[in-house]
C-alpha cells in the first residue's frame, strides 16, 4: 500500500508552495489536500480523517499541538462608495454606528464585532460578503478572506485595533510521524539537510540508453600530427 500524507486547510490558507517543496522532497509520497470549513478542521485531525490542519486560531489545544505559522491583518469590507473607502485604514471608533454582519464561522476571537450587530448571522462568510454588497452592512474578516471574496463593487481597508487572525499547523500529539516531521520542516523553512525523520525520498533516476557499439569494418585509426618537411 503507497503512503501518503492528508493535509486540511481553512479558506484563505494557501498550502501550495509547501506542497510543491513536497513534491521535489518526497516525489513517491503523494500529499492530498482537504479543503475544510473553519467549523471543520479541528475535527479532521482528531477524528484522524486527515494527517495534519492548516486552520485558524484559537482552537482547544487538548491533544493536538499546535505550531503558529504566520499571523494576518484583518480588515473590514464596506462597498467602494462608503467613506472608509477614502481612508488608508480604519479604527473601531470609526466603525461606531454602523452595522456589522457577524457570520457564523467567523474566526477572530474576540466577544462580538464592534458597531451595531445585524438581526440575522449569515451561515458563511461567502454569504456575508454577499450580503455587504447588497448594502446591509460591513463585514470585519481576516485579510485573505477579503481577497478569495474579491468583488469589483467591494473594497477592504485594515482595521488597526481588532484581533489579529493567527494561522497554525495542528496535528495530533501522538501522532509525530516521520511524515508529520517533514511537513513541519516545510512550513518551518528547513533544507533538506536539515530535515528531521527519514530521508528525502531520491527523484527516480533515468537510465541512459547503452551506445550501440559499431559493427563491421577494421577500427577506424587515429589521426596524428603532420610532421613537418625538413
Amino acid at each position: 500500500m503507497t503512503e501518503s500524507f492528508s493535509l486540511a486547510y481553512v479558506p484563505g490558507v494557501t498550502p501550495g508552495k509547501w506542497v510543491r517543496i513536497w513534491a521535489e522532497r518526497l516525489p513517491r509520497t503523494p500529499l492530498h489536500l482537504i479543503q475544510v470549513t473553519p467549523a471543520e478542521a479541528e475535527a479532521k485531525v482528531r477524528d484522524r480523517e486527515a494527517d495534519a490542519a492548516l486552520l485558524r486560531l484559537p482552537i482547544d489545544r487538548t491533544g493536538l499541538h499546535a505550531i503558529p505559522l504566520y499571523t494576518e491583518t484583518t480588515v473590514v469590507v464596506v462597498p467602494k462608495d462608503h467613506f472608509t473607502a477614502a481612508a488608508e485604514e480604519v479604527s473601531i471608533q470609526d466603525l461606531a454606528g454602523e452595522v456589522l454582519l457577524h457570520p457564523l464561522d467567523d474566526t477572530l476571537d474576540w466577544p462580538r464585532p464592534p458597531g451595531e450587530l445585524a438581526a440575522h448571522r449569515p451561515a458563511t462568510t461567502a454569504d456575508a460578503i454577499e450580503l455587504v454588497a447588497a448594502g446591509v452592512g460591513l463585514l470585519v474578516v481576516p485579510q485573505s478572506l477579503a481577497r478569495l471574496h474579491h468583488r469589483r463593487d467591494l473594497t477592504y481597508r485594515p482595521l488597526t485595533d481588532a484581533p489579529e487572525s493567527p494561522v497554525a499547523l495542528s496535528w495530533l500529539e501522538e501522532e509525530t510521524t516521520d511524515l508529520m516531521e517533514q511537513f513541519i520542516g516545510i512550513v518551518r523553512g528547513r533544507t533538506v539537510n536539515s530535515t528531521r525523520g527519514r530521508q528525502p525520498e531520491p527523484s527516480p533516476v533515468k537510465r541512459k540508453k547503452p551506445q550501440q557499439q559499431r559493427t563491421g569494418g577494421a577500427p577506424k585509426p587515429k589521426r596524428g600530427k603532420p610532421r613537418r618537411r625538413s
